[in-house]
């Protein structure tokens, strides 16, 4: 006899909590032994959506409508009622949730029905310095409240660990990592593909630094911003290549016109996850500068394409980025030492290639898809060794 899991997670908009979450219970539903279902909320907006990708699976999505990001007690509390009376019918013996707004709601409403295991999955941090000391405070409290209710963490980084047991969430025990798995194939194969790079105006000889993050607040693009005239004004062979859509679009094409280095900038818009590897592939450099991030999938992709990585050192990039191993880490908000390290890969190919093929063996070891689902699958096993056999 098997067991019931059910995952929510609150959006199912393009990123990379969203396509962890999607490739968990993906992987999970080929086990037999497991049931698996995913609960999310209206997944509407320039980001992209992953909920066609969801429906696709016979009985595997359900929308909850009241399941928003923005606080609306309102809407909170028919959500809470709402998924309390799922789990009492539907009788999961887990609930697993991921991300702040539906970990919050979904783990109280995993109490109220008197679920037997309660997980949450850490993909990013839900307080800290990118915020106000009042929301720093409500949010703390949100997740010490929820984590009252939690068995089991995952981390994607140990750097999450770490900062929710500083805040007095859980006990050490009580917490693993399990990398953010993907499909490694279509990255393993993505390479410098110049019919790709014409078609975004990218010539063969230019060197082309990438972005992947939605155009929307904490993700770096202004620190980019700060930087690129002097990059370019050192060598002008270089392009910029933002791959992603959000609501700050108009806002950065406005930017970089006053600038006068829109022609360096190439935006791709929103593009499906399948689009991702190929575009990655046409890159020379990837850079990350996110203000928060659990442990950004994009540099485990980029990686992957045996590109070089570059990233400020915060939250668990230092678990992917391995300082001159695999990129260059560099401290928060140093845009010398940012300008000086992005100049440095610029102008030595060589050192772009070592470090690419020591992070491709890097990702191809602890990255896999099928390696995070087995884990996570071991850990369910923890509590229910006598109906998980083991896989």
């Amino acid at each position: 006899m098997g067991i019931r899991i059910e995952h929510v997670i609150t959006r199912l908009i393009v990123g990379g909590a969203q396509e962890n979450t999607l490739s968990t219970v993906l992987y999970l539903r080929k086990i037999p032994q497991l049931e698996v279902t995913l609960t999310a909320g209206p997944s509407e907006g320039p980001e992209g959506s992953l909920e066609s990708l969801a429906r696709a699976q016979k009985g595997l999505f359900h929308l909850e409508p009241r399941l928003v990001r923005p606080v609306s007690p309102v809407s909170d509390l028919s959500c809470l009622l709402s998924l309390t009376r799922r789990f009492q019918r539907l009788k999961p013996q887990i609930v697993h949730t991921h991300s702040g707004k539906a970990g919050l709601i979904g783990r109280m409403a995993a109490a109220f029905a008197g679920v037997p295991v309660v997980f949450h999955t850490i993909h990013g941090p839900s307080f800290g310095a990118f915020q106000g000391a009042g929301a720093n405070l409500i949010y703390t409290n949100a997740e010490r409240l929820a984590g009252r209710f939690t068995d089991h963490f995952i981390v994607v980084a140990n750097a999450m660990r770490d900062q929710y047991l500083a805040a007095g969430i859980g006990k050490p025990e009580e917490y693993t990592r399990v990398f953010s798995g993907f499909s490694l194939e279509p990255y393993l194969r993505a390479g410098n593909d110049l019919k790709l790079r014409a078609k975004y105006g990218l010539e063969p000889d230019d060197v082309v630094i990438g972005k992947i993050a939605r155009l929307f607040h904490l993700k770096g693009h202004d620190v980019l911003f700060q930087i690129a005239p002097r990059i370019i004004q050192a060598e002008p062979r270089v392009k910029f290549l933002l791959v992603g859509d959000g609501i700050l679009r108009e806002q950065f094409e406005r930017i970089l016109r006053e600038k006068g280095i829109l022609d360096h900038f190439v935006f791709t818009g929103l593009v499906p996850p399948s689009d991702v590897p190929s575009l990655t592939g046409v890159m020379d450099i990837l850079i990350h500068l996110s203000e928060r991030e659990g442990l950004p999938r994009a540099l485990a992709q980029a990686l992957a394409a045996a590109r070089p990585v570059i990233s400020f050192d915060r939250d668990g990039a230092r678990e992917i980025c391995l300082n001159e191993e695999t990129g260059l880490l560099i401290a928060p908000n140093d845009l010398a030492g940012l300008e000086r390290g992005l100049l440095r890969l610029i102008r030595d190919p060589d050192l772009r290639y070592k470090l690419g093929k020591r992070g491709r063996a890097y990702v191809q070891e602890h990255f896999p898809e099928r390696k995070m689902g087995n884990e996570i699958y071991n850990l369910y096993r923890q509590f229910f060794p006598e109906q998980l056999p083991p896989h």
